[in-house]
């Protein structure tokens, strides 16, 4: 049974990633629709920052009923999202409805529970697990920018093609809904209610996994999110574009996977050295990036250190805290990476639209990421005097 449950997470995890694969349909709204970059990147930007914040109420949900519930209510949720893209008509506030508040509901109430279920399942591999379950999410840009290409390519209507997504990809996630669940012996568990209460706010580790969460993925969401534009700023032609956004999807996989081997060795080091690999992907984005197959190997790296930000943090919070805690302590961590959505993508936009140029922007997430790099490095010493 545990390996018929993580194979319903990776698929869940497959569609809910679909969400990274955004900026393959910015092109598209803009020219068809008339939408700016700023707009465009808004409605990514809240649709991350929807799915975090829902993901609270999301993880009592999971706390209280098991993973069956919120996974049903997310596959029910993401066909009614893109549903209400689809019949938008391109208006900016039902496309910022649609994506940003139903779809990012969906994938706040989706995202946590194929985590906690199969750290449940596979207890003496948490790292490994959670890599696999949420490499799906980094895949998931991959399988869906494939999908749609040649449509967009031959001028098929983007509206008509949210409308396939919502109910293809709803209808998957409902499936691996009704098939979540937790082993017996969870189920029957009795789980001592105050050690259920409140945060451990006063532990620097618990910050130092908020702060890196924070920078890593304000730096990943501010390329991810304007990927395509991007390349296409630079000269680069739109089949060379695309293969940039499947290259950063398969190092994100990757990297979730990889780290998740990494976290189970290394635990709270894993953090710094996934920053400090970031950084240094981030630094290649400065020079010579007209030319496409660069350009790629570029945006692969940047995917590896980024995939790192959702492995590191699920599998640390359940070593330290407890399984049993996962669905109250992880989702606040998360919300780190809401704040990073609202501000990374659309700061990225803004800075094209005021420069001319994504030069500013990648200066601008290299430095956060190693501001955070040094500001995780003395909480983790503090959090050694208090373990």
């Amino acid at each position: 049974m545990k390996y018929i449950i993580l194979t319903a997470s990776l698929l869940s995890q497959i569609c809910l990633g679909g969400l990274y694969a955004w900026s393959a349909f910015v092109p598209a709204l803009k020219s068809s629709y008339g939408l700016s970059t700023s707009e465009t990147q808004l409605i990514f930007g809240l649709l991350i920052a929807v799915f975090t914040l829902t993901m609270v109420p999301a993880g009592r949900l999971l706390e209280s009923s098991g993973p069956r519930l919120p996974m049903i209510l997310s596959g029910l949720l993401f066909g009614v999202g893109y549903l209400i893209a689809s019949f938008s008509g391109g208006a900016f506030v039902w496309l910022l409805l649609g994506f940003g508040v139903v779809a990012g509901t969906a994938t706040g109430f989706g995202y946590p529970c194929p985590l906690s279920a199969c750290i449940e399942w596979f207890p003496r591999h948490k790292g490994l697990v959670t890599g696999i379950a949420v490499a799906g999410i980094g895949a998931g840009a991959i399988v869906l920018t494939s999908l749609v290409e040649k449509p967009l390519e031959r001028g098929t209507d983007v509206l008509l093609i949210f409308r396939w997504i919502g109910a293809v990809y709803g209808s998957i996630i409902l499936l691996a809904g009704v098939l979540m669940r937790y082993p017996a012996e969870r189920c029957h568990k009795h789980t001592d209610s105050a050690s259920l209460t409140g945060l451990p706010g006063r532990d620097p580790f618990f910050w130092a996994m908020t702060c890196a969460m924070f920078c890593g993925t304000f730096a990943g969401l501010l390329v991810i999110g304007n990927l395509m534009p991007m390349a296409l700023a630079s000269g680069i032609q739109p089949v060379g574009a695309s293969y940039a956004i499947s290259a950063f999807a398969v190092g994100n996989a990757a990297g979730r996977i990889t780290w998740g081997l990494v976290v189970d060795r290394k635990k709270a080091d894993s953090i710094q050295m996934s920053l400090g690999f970031l950084a240094l992907a981030l630094i290649g984005l400065l020079w010579n990036v007209s030319n496409a197959a660069y350009f790629a190997l570029i945006s692969l790296l940047t995917g590896f250190g980024f995939g790192a930000c959702f492995v590191i943090h699920a599998a640390l919070v359940g070593t330290r805290y407890g399984a049993s805690r996962f669905g109250r302590i992880y989702p606040p961590i998360f919300l780190a990476y809401g704040l990073a959505g609202i501000a990374g993508p659309a700061i990225g936009g803004w800075l094209f639209d005021r420069t001319g140029s994504y030069g500013a922007a990648i200066v601008l997430s290299i430095a956060v990421v190693l501001t955070g790099l040094l500001i995780c490095g003395l909480l983790l010493k503090r959090s050694q005097h208090n373990p």
